[in-house]
């Protein structure tokens, strides 16, 4: 057992180390962006093209390193960066959220659905409240997974244990949710612009995956759940607490934090009940000009929904415990919030000009046709298609930590070749995401990672990245099992993935 530790540790830091050796990830989309100029060159000499399936007509590689195409990099530098789709998507999400974790209403709702859970209960609500954490971005890493290992500290068990059974909701269990969260959004918005190198009018809305999202969150929770009863639970024993201390840092709510919750939920059911007096009537407001909700400004609009809730509930939760003192108060936390994403906002600068380069070029689309092709020749059908991505997607994510740089991209290579062979972006989307999941908490490429064993460290000077990954892999190993059977089902079974989201692509 021992040796095989050893060589587990060894081999993963060995990763660690490879990983390190990488550029940073908005150099990586720098040189991306600059292959994609020296690609197009050789394709154009080459004469390499293909034949659109949907229009019948040749594609051409077009020459970016050509006097026109250098013409239109200076000039249209900027604007493939402020148009950027998930840009300005996210930045507005996050200020919604600012509001409400800037507030301390997000921790409050943790911990009361932590604290208030019965003890038999506590791991599957540790899990469940991890992967619920996950609609207020980081949250959860920095708030849950500590709080858990307390918790199972003062009911007597291996705080580890409780800390790895939060980290699996948090982390492996990311893209499952009750609600819609920023990644949501952040992932349609590079979904859209893929789905547009075929068809230049496609939207993928944030809400394309909510409904195997909602059933994923219960599936992963009760895995999560058996997981760590049944092998974590048992392999790390008992805990020897001796010699350190208990944190009560996250103790029971106060009793104003109580009342800012009650009024929160108060404002939170007035917005709602604007909502609903907007979509039930067949001439409401909020419907669509075809008078439907699925083509509304409720669904089409759901970020600014989602800042408009997170606003209502995080102010008035801040101002009952004095939070909020002033706007200034609600205007500095939405800084706050922004300055998280200054690093996001370096990346996207990158990508979107790697993105546009390839669209510019053709090399996208024809990759696609080329693509299409050959998995269509394979005749490997919808299910082992999916399958093959899933694994795809699970095994780049262990070199590559950024979901939205990961998607930025894959997507416009791995949407068109979807939409080519007659599936649909969401559903390329969908198969994504579950694979970026899955391995993120064996990961060393994880943000997060290196917090995750200082939280270990805690309580076990000797825990590092083999004990990190030693006690996650069951987590990723069934989460990947279980996940990678519900997609299956689901496409047997033609379900659609969202509102106004199906599994086949029926544009021209």
């Amino acid at each position: 057992m021992a040796k095989k530790r050893t060589f587990v540790t060894r081999l993963l830091n060995t990763t660690e180390k490879i990983g390190n050796a990488l550029p940073h990830p908005a150099t990586l989309f720098l040189l991306f962006a600059l292959s994609v100029l020296v690609f197009s060159l050789i394709a154009h000499w080459t004469n390499w093209s293909g034949v659109h399936p949907g229009t019948g007509e040749e594609v051409h590689v077009v020459n970016l390193m050509s006097k026109e195409g250098f013409h239109r990099i200076l000039l249209e530098l900027v604007t493939n960066f402020t148009d950027f789709a998930p840009l300005g998507i996210v930045l507005v999400a996050m200020l919604g959220i600012g509001i409400a974790e800037g507030s301390g209403l997000i921790g409050a709702l943790i911990r009361l659905l932590v604290l208030s859970a019965p003890r038999r209960l506590l791991t599957f609500v540790l899990v469940f409240a991890g992967i619920v954490s996950n609609f207020a971005s980081d949250i959860g890493y920095v708030l849950l997974i500590p709080l858990a290992g307390i918790i199972f500290q003062a009911v007597g068990r291996n705080p580890i244990t409780g800390m790895a059974a939060a980290f699996a909701g948090v982390s492996g269990g990311f893209s499952a949710n009750l609600l819609i969260g920023s990644i949501d959004p952040l992932l349609a918005g590079l979904s859209t612009e893929a789905a547009r190198i075929v068809d230049p009018d496609y939207y993928v809305n944030p809400t394309a995956n909510y409904y195997f999202m909602i059933i994923s969150t219960f599936i992963i929770a009760f895995v999560g759940t058996f997981v760590t009863e049944r092998i974590v639970a048992p392999r790390l024993g008992d805990y020897d607490s001796k010699g350190i201390e208990h944190d009560d840092e996250f103790g029971p709510l106060t009793r104003l934090e109580k009342k800012g919750i009650k009024w929160s939920g108060v404002a939170t059911l007035a917005v709602i009940a604007v909502i609903l007096a907007g979509v039930i009537p067949e001439n409401g407001f909020l419907r669509g000009e075809d008078g439907t909700v699925i083509n509304s400004p409720l669904i089409r609009g759901v970020v600014a929904w989602l800042v408009i809730l997170c606003a209502a509930a995080g102010i008035t939760y801040g101002v009952v415990t004095k939070k909020y003192k002033s706007d200034a108060d609600v205007m500095n936390s939405m800084g706050d919030a922004l300055k998280s994403l200054t690093t996001y906002m370096v990346l996207v600068f990158f990508a979107a000009q790697f993105v546009a380069y390839f669209k510019w070029s053709n090399l996208g689309l024809i990759i696609a046709i080329k693509g299409a092709g050959l998995l269509s020749a394979m005749n490997l059908g919808l299910i082992p298609l999916v399958i093959m991505f899933v694994i795809f997607a699970a095994t780049l994510n262990m070199f590559m930590g950024s979901a939205s740089a990961k998607w930025a991209l894959i997507a416009p290579i791995f949407i068109p070749i979807f939409m080519f062979m007659g599936y649909s972006p969401e559903l390329a989307q969908v198969v994504f995401r579950i694979g970026d999941s899955v391995t993120n908490v064996i990961s060393p490429m994880m943000s997060f990672f290196a917090l995750i064993i200082a939280f270990f460290q805690k309580y076990d000077k000797e825990s590092g990245i083999g004990t990190v990954i030693a006690t996650m892999l069951p987590y990723s190993i069934a989460f990947m099992i279980a996940w990678t059977i519900l997609i299956v089902i689901w496409v047997w079974i033609g379900l659609p993935l969202g509102p106004d989201a199906g599994l086949y692509y029926q544009g021209g």
